[in-house]
């Protein structure tokens, strides 16, 4: 029954994919509801102007509430038509709702790590980037750039790949998306780095700091190449109209995917004139943003705490100011700093922002509406809907931390118990990097699940982490904190050890102070599962999921290692 089912659904995906590709060149632009003159400040421009203006655009968005709220959020953009099974473009394993957290992640496709990891920017809960996936796919793919795989991969569930590639930027391994999803994942590219064109990058393989191009020429041509195959489909165009309801911006290589070419592509130094670019007409009043029915979510906050959410007023020809008043049954829940905005404001390039609070003082489920209504409009009153759900404050217990694993030169996993409280929403890793010139730098990494891969440490590092859990933004108390010493300091450790190994996801690397012979590498049965005749310091083996046991000639004390 389950494989019936899951082959139907599955055949109703490419069914769908398949029409929306046949249907792409003549029916795009009719189906995306753009909104009047959202893109009229284009005309003409082309290349890095072409780039920064479309910035102007979609960069000031309203943002979504919490990290804690996105799956509220994914279930608007992220489920199968009429269906409650979860759309995920890394696994083709069926997931369905409510959402879990130790089967699906908030996946930023393109990772957070690559800026550092700051929590405090809109590109953390930028919707047009986050996606649900599936944990173990999500873990495999990593912090890795797109790119395709070349050999054996280490990674692969039929749906995505992870392993060696070229042409990659100098990261070792890449993630490959299925064929199917490569252009969706190459659009997603194209907004981050023109969303976020003034982000210092700290991880440089595929993006570039700088306006333009923005993108490193490997991966520009990779992108393109994926753009042109796999076009816009019904699944990117719905998905285009839920974000835009929820913060407001929308993807502009999904409405018009030959703006890519002008960027980057064979139309470069072209000034963009399309004569299908909706326009405002004769200076008529337009208020480009909140949409009307823009949907605020606050998901759920524990009782007398406030979730906040930035709503940007930007319009067009627009006269006088806007009214706002707040309507509905539960409105004395629901706060905004100001009654008005003036035109003056929302008129200008930018836009003008108001902040909106949900401060819940009893429990259940609260709705209310943000009217808008004056501004000069011909349309009479907008509506914003606000939502939200009042829970008690939770009692958390304190985790623990233990050792890490797979500690290399530059990453290790950080591990903890996995908590024993009835609900944790996810769990955040404080680590402490104690860099070699004396300065300490803190990060908040959040994790879906009891390990975390953390990178970027430089020779002469060391680290410390403690992780609590989250729910409803209440923290556990802190965990104890485990101490890492990266293997950059190998020599000191081969000076009284003269082997030992590193386990990897599907290998294992020899590290020792001089060439060994005669190597052996047993199962757990204790059968002989690979003979090698010689290795050095650096030597990598792939091997199956499973706990190993290795000697060699000159070392005849098994070490055990865990492939995972």
């Amino acid at each position: 029954m389950f494989v019936t089912r899951f082959f139907y659904l599955y055949m109703i995906k490419k069914s769908i994919l398949i029409f929306a590709v046949a249907m792409a060149c003549c029916a795009l632009m009719t189906e995306a509801e753009i909104p009047s003159g959202y893109y009229s400040s284009l005309k003409g421009k082309s290349e890095a102007t072409l780039k920064t203006e479309l910035y102007k655009i979609i960069n000031p968005h309203t943002e979504v509430s919490s990290y804690n709220a996105l799956p509220s959020y994914f279930e608007r953009t992220d489920l199968y038509p009429n269906s409650s099974r979860w759309w995920d473009m890394y696994s083709d394993i069926p997931l369905y709702l409510p959402w879990s957290g130790q089967k699906l992640n908030r996946e930023h496709s393109l990772p957070k790590s690559w800026w550092g990891g700051n929590t405090n920017t809109p590109a953390y809960v930028d919707l047009n980037h986050l996606y649900p996936a599936e944990a173990q796919a999500n873990q495999k793919k990593s912090n890795y750039p797109l790119g395709v795989v070349t050999g054996t991969p280490f990674y692969s569930n039929g749906m995505v790949k992870v392993g060696q590639g070229v042409n990659s930027g100098g990261a070792k391994y890449v993630f490959e998306p299925n064929d199917e999803y490569k252009g969706d994942f190459a659009r997603t590219y194209f907004y981050m780095v023109t969303c976020y064109q003034n982000m210092n990058w700290v991880t440089t393989w595929q993006v570039m700091n700088g306006t333009y191009p923005s993108l490193q020429q490997w991966s520009i041509e990779l992108l393109l190449k994926w753009h042109r195959q796999d076009q816009v489909s019904q699944k990117e165009i719905d998905r285009n109209e839920q974000v835009y309801k929820i913060q407001g911006n929308r993807n502009p290589f999904i409405d018009y995917p030959e703006l890519a070419e002008y960027i980057w592509g064979n139309k470069k130094g072209q000034a963009y004139n399309p004569s299908d670019t909706p326009d405002t007409p004769g200076g008529t009043p337009n208020l480009i943003t909140p949409p009307n029915g823009l949907a605020l979510d606050f998901n759920q906050v524990a009782v007398g705490h406030t979730s906040t959410s930035q709503l940007q007023f930007k319009s067009e020809h627009c006269t006088g100011y806007f009214e706002l008043s707040v309507i509905g049954p539960n409105k004395n829940y629901f706060t905004i700093s100001e009654n008005t905005v003036q035109t003056s404001a929302s008129n200008s390039v930018s836009g003008t922002w108001i902040t909106v609070n949900y401060t819940p003082q009893s429990t259940g489920s609260h709705t209310a509406r943000l009217l808008i209504s004056e501004g000069g409009l011909d349309e009479g009153s907008r509506v914003v809907e606000m939502t939200g759900e009042c829970l008690e404050v939770p009692t958390l217990t304190q985790l623990t931390a233990i050792e890490p694993t797979n500690v290399t030169d530059d990453t290790y996993t950080a591990r903890w118990n996995e908590s024993t409280d009835d609900v944790v929403d996810y769990y955040m890793v404080t680590v402490k990097r104690y860099k070699k010139d004396g300065t300490v730098l803190t990060m908040e990494l959040p994790a879906e699940t009891d390990s975390l891969e953390v990178d970027g440490l430089s020779s002469g590092d060391y680290d410390t982490y403690a992780v609590q859990s989250v729910r409803l933004d209440v923290r556990s108390p802190m965990s104890n904190y485990i101490t890492v010493r990266p293997h950059a300091s190998i020599d000191e450790i081969l000076v009284e050890s003269p082997l030992t190994i590193e386990s990897y996801d599907g290998m294992i690397r020899f590290r020792c102070s001089e060439p060994h012979t005669g190597v052996s590498v047993f199962d757990i049965a204790g059968r002989t599962v690979m003979l090698i005749e010689s290795v050095s310091d650096g030597t990598e083996i792939t091997l199956p999921q499973g706990v190993y046991f290795i000697t060699t000639s000159s070392y005849r004390k098994p070490i055990k290692a865990i492939v995972r």
